[in-house]
């Protein structure tokens, strides 16, 4: 496969799955409705967050596969930090599952380190361009749980 084809698939793959579960939960959207905690940042901000995130991910992940790293234990760790990912919104947005969802979120945290660790052995290049993922939902794991509490 090309180089092209690999990144554009790599890429394509998160933001598609992202865009669909947008999709999906975009009915239930309730965030501006919450009362959020200090440092909540507007709701507009969230889909241009998590479009660089997912790119970012495909690049990372397309690295790994253009250079042939990625082994059986990447591609279940890539996928089921993804799939975790993806519930979550389902979890918090579409079954109103605040503190559950917290519990998936942290889950996910862990998943995310394992990634960038799994990621970073193999390619540090694709390590480290996780890292903003790791900060983003670390910071969405604060968001989840104050809302959690301000909204009980």
């Amino acid at each position: 496969m090309s180089k092209v084809k690999i990144f554009l698939k790599s890429i394509l793959t998160p933001v598609i799955i992202g865009a669909l579960v947008g999709l999906f939960i975009s009915k239930s959207m309730d965030y501006k409705y919450l009362e959020k905690p200090f440092l909540a940042p507007p709701g507009f901000l969230f889909p241009i967050v998590w479009t660089i995130l997912y790119i970012l991910m495909g690049i990372s992940y397309g690295i790994l596969k253009y250079k042939n790293l990625n082994d059986t234990k990447i591609k279940k760790i890539y996928y089921s930090q993804l799939f975790v990912n993806a519930l979550w919104s389902i979890f918090f947005f579409s079954l109103k599952w605040r503190l559950f969802s917290f519990l998936w979120i942290i889950l996910l945290d862990f998943l995310v380190i394992i990634m960038i660790s799994s990621f970073y052995k193999k390619n540090k290049l694709a390590g480290l361009l996780q890292i903003f993922y790791l900060i983003w939902i670390l910071f969405a794991s604060y968001l989840n749980i104050s809302i959690y509490l301000l909204n009980r």
